[in-house]
């Protein structure tokens, strides 16, 4: 029986601690496309970590430009001062970057990105002489991080709820997701993309001026809120309605930055330049926190022209910003994407991926297929009293399987690392279809999670036998 660590003192993010407490599932290992689990199982990660690794695990480029700068400059202040690094992997990612977003920004995450990113918004405007323009606008069931503002321009009620009051002068237009009309679509739907862009000039211009409006922060594809994509047009044309009013566009592309959608970002995918762009996550392939915001040249230089001489054109930044490690581990991330062409792998196995996701059709409470790049979203059919649980089993028993899948809400999640194997797209699917189809057979007791992971269950419940036989030792004494 594997020791577990002490698990009392981690609170866990984004949890239900008590459940995992009750069947630990940990991690001790990862190469390539795989996980080792603490009892030596192997695991399929059909979810690219967080959506984050891109390149596969264990990237010795990475670990060695790590080790390297570790012992060479472990850190250098972000303020006032810098190190070569960081304006090396500046001009990097701008080569990156679509055309125009050639000034960077370094953060920690992606919610920091966000952060900095309305930050940003907001004080361009007023630098330039239009103080009014504060007012931010997202999008019903967005995902921006979990800072106050990420939160305030997110559409995920959820993530609000539990804080009270959050950022004021905050409008949300409607999310793009229609069913009714474009269930089991392969990749974009085609229909009602012009339309939906258009509510945005009508609502949003109608319950505010167009020139108190700083911003309007999107995902280019909801990722958090279950692979949402925007019919065709719908981008381009929001773009459009941005430029007749003033209002700068933000793309959040956290989740589909760095390859996803099979080209280096949804704005090259979708030929949509937005004026301010947010990434993270496969910008290190996962291995060290960081994230960065990409801004278009004249806005940057508004900053640097009418700020008076001498002063901080933008008081704000971490003390981690542009981190001498961050810095090497994206260099070495940035020459791992030019020298494999991963985005390149990702759009030659786009029609393979699409065409396994949708072999689902038919599999028991499969409601919807969504899917663009090496990106699926499989919507299942609700439990009326117990919200989430659907998935959440099929989770389990993908994970006894021998498959990490991501689940949210009733909608299963799949992103593997952009170095994932045909057989391994089979491999994932095929689990998918065969935890659906036993928890059917199961009925409502496959909807019970104290079915699965019997093996977790045993050593949490040894390990609180240990911990009661201390404390009965310990009050003996």
């Amino acid at each position: 029986m594997p020791d577990l660590p002490n698990l009392d003192h981690y609170w866990m993010p984004f949890t239900a601690n008590r459940q995992f407490k009750a069947m630990p599932r940990l991690f001790k290992a990862a190469k390539g496309n795989y996980y080792t689990t603490i009892d030596d199982r192997v695991i399929l990660d059909g979810t690219a970590g967080l959506w984050c690794v891109a390149g596969g695990h264990g990237r010795e480029e990475i670990a060695s430009a790590v080790a390297h700068q570790l012992r060479t400059l472990d850190y250098a202040p972000a303020f006032q001062n810098s190190h070569p690094l960081a304006f090396e992997a500046a001009e990097r990612l701008a080569q990156y970057m679509p055309a125009g977003l050639d000034r960077i920004f370094f953060t920690n995450s992606g919610s920091e990105s966000v952060e900095t990113a309305l930050k940003i918004a907001l004080a361009y405007h007023r630098i330039n002489g239009n103080p009014l323009r504060n007012k931010l606008i997202g999008r019903e069931r967005g995902y921006h991080g979990v800072n106050f503002g990420g939160i305030a321009v997110g559409g995920i009620a959820g993530n609000r709820k539990a804080f009270g009051n959050g950022l004021a002068g905050v409008d949300h237009i409607r999310h793009p997701l229609d069913i009714s009309r474009n269930a089991f679509t392969r990749s974009i739907p085609a229909d009602g993309g012009i339309a939906l862009a258009n509510e945005f000039e009508q609502r949003i211009t109608t319950l505010h001026d167009p020139a108190t409006i700083a911003a309007l922060i999107i995902e280019p594809i909801q990722g958090s809120a279950g692979v949402i994509l925007p019919p065709a047009g719908y981008l381009k044309r929001l773009r459009e309605i941005c430029d007749k009013y003033g209002i700068l566009l933000i793309f959040d592309e956290v989740i589909t930055g760095f390859g996803r959608l099979g080209t280096q970002f949804a704005a090259d995918y979708f030929d949509v330049t937005p004026d301010i762009l947010t990434c993270a996550k496969g910008l290190t392939n996962g291995a060290v926190p960081m994230g960065a915001v990409a801004v278009k040249r004249e806005i940057h230089d508004v900053f640097m022209h009418n700020s008076p001489a001498g002063a901080i054109e933008l008081p704000h930044g971490y003390t981690y910003t542009a981190h001498p490690i961050a810095c090497a581990a994206a260099i070495a991330m940035l020459a791992i994407f030019a020298d494999e062409k991963l985005e390149d792998r990702a759009a030659s196995l786009s029609a393979y991926f699409e065409q396994a996701a949708h072999s689902l059709l038919d599999v028991p409470f499969v409601k919807d297929i969504r899917n663009v790049g090496l990106v699926a979203g499989i919507e299942l059919e609700p439990t009326p009293e117990q919200p989430g649980a659907r998935a959440f089993a099929t989770y389990l028993k993908c994970y006894e399987m021998g498959v990490l899948i991501r689940y949210t809400g009733d909608i299963i999640a799949i992103s593997p690392p952009l170095t994932i194997e045909k057989h391994e797209i089979d491999k994932i699917f095929s689990c998918i279809a065969a935890a659906l189809t036993n928890i059917a057979a199961d009925g409502d007791a496959g909807l019970d999670a104290t079915r699965y992971l019997k093996n977790e269950q045993l050593w949490a419940a040894h390990q609180q036998e240990i911990k009661s036989q201390q404390t009965a030792l310990e009050h003996a004494i």
